[in-house]
């Protein structure tokens, strides 16, 4: 018999991995794998710990395996910092993003649903992810930036190669370090000149507010705010996309539960938590030991690298009855969709704004919605989600 082990690089694993994480929780759910110097966490407790105790780390250079990247730049986000930096720079942005400011939103972006879903029905179909999963999440965080409409296309070529560096184990393969460094210089002397532009010419913008703050002496650099910048342009609407076309995927492929929801559309709120928990955008997230301690029946030294698997604590039957059955009417829960603690997801009002508006529009508007070709799903791993969605109407 062929040892347990997680491989997320094998290609049926992408595919589906729900069943290697049942395996792996049920059989060894604190799993140290030969195929990345790691443990791996499955299990809804142990996750949920990891993501909130202040003895596990995001800083990735506190890792006894780590190597400095010498062709990327080496001020990091707040995506992995811990206190006092984290807190410093997620309170200049936070006010952003708060429920308040998402709903003013929420006219802008209905607007842009309904031209992308007017466009598809003088068409007779669409393709989810080019049509309307990537345009609205894209043009709303670029116009809150402020950044240029003419170029936002050129944001997705970068996007693209820079969620791949969030995979465990990408800075080992030489020919994608270049490519990320590259994308990551060329995205971040772009932001650099229109940070120089707002400098000069203020607007009514995000850019603007973050510019103003540093010169009160807020405590941001310069290269602080290009970075804010990139995660925010970049987690502002890849994540999105990814929330899009993976649950209407899997309305289209659980037709009763498409049914229930255009039946009483009253349950889109708590249909999308479950669209987020059955099939999440974001599958892992690492953190660093920062102290010896035991977990599962394991000692975990300083130093070391954890992977919490948050697509496996999802699907955890110790925390959802008969987690892999897609139920609407699910009472909304705890999911690990958007993390947990300190670094739970800034954008998730919005990112749950748009996902409502895009899925309920859809789903309400085209009765005979259906699949109209094989989706192909991307090839990152901390990432799920879909390159193509063909959809018939």
């Amino acid at each position: 018999m062929e040892a347990l082990t997680y491989n997320p690089f094998l290609p049926e694993v992408r595919d589906d991995p729900y069943p290697t994480y049942h395996a792996l929780r049920a059989a060894d759910p604190v799993h140290r794998s030969p195929f990345m110097p790691m443990w791996i966490l499955t299990r809804y407790e142990d996750v949920a710990l990891v993501l909130r105790d202040q003895r596990f780390l995001a800083d990735r250079t506190k890792a006894e395996a780590f190597q400095p990247a010498p062709d990327l730049d080496d001020t990091r986000s707040m995506l992995v910092l811990d206190p006092p930096d984290h807190t410093r720079l997620r309170g200049l942005v936070s006010k952003a993003f708060t429920p308040r400011v998402v709903d003013r939103l929420s006219a802008q972006a209905q607007a842009i649903v309904d031209g992308a879903l007017d466009a598809a029905a003088e068409r007779g179909g669409l393709e989810l992810v080019e049509d309307l999963a990537y345009p609205l999440p894209v043009t709303v965080i670029a116009r809150m930036l402020g950044v240029p409409e003419e170029d936002w296309p050129r944001f997705r070529d970068w996007s693209r190669v820079l969620v791949g560096a969030l995979d465990p184990v990408a800075i080992q393969d030489q020919q994608k370090l270049a490519e990320y460094g590259a994308a990551d210089r060329a995205i971040q002397d772009y932001l650099a000149d229109v940070v120089a532009r707002r400098r000069s010419e203020p607007g009514d913008d995000l850019i603007s507010a973050l510019i103003a703050a540093e010169e009160r002496g807020d405590t941001l650099t310069e290269r602080e705010l290009v970075v804010m910048l990139v995660l925010l342009l970049v987690a502002g609407h890849e994540t999105t996309v990814n929330l899009i076309g993976n649950g209407v995927l899997a309305l289209l492929r659980n037709p009763d539960q498409l049914a229930l929801l255009r039946s009483r559309p009253e349950l889109l709120t708590a249909a999308l938590e479950e669209l987020l928990r059955w099939d999440s955008p974001v599958q892992l997230t690492a953190r660093v030991v920062g102290e010896e301690c035991e977990l599962g029946g394991r000692t975990l030294r300083p130093g070391e690298l954890l992977l919490t698997l948050l697509g496996a604590a999802n699907r955890d039957p110790a925390q959802f009855p008969e987690p892999d059955r897609l139920d609407l009417t699910r009472e909304p829960s705890q999911h690990f969709s958007f993390g947990r603690g300190i670094h739970f997801c800034l954008g998730a009002p919005l990112a749950r704004l748009e996902g409502r508006l895009a899925i309920g529009s859809l789903v309400s508007r085209f009765p005979g919605l259906r699949l109209a070709g094989e989706p192909v799903r991307s090839e990152t791993i901390t990432l799920r989600g879909l390159r193509s969605l063909p959809l018939a109407i």
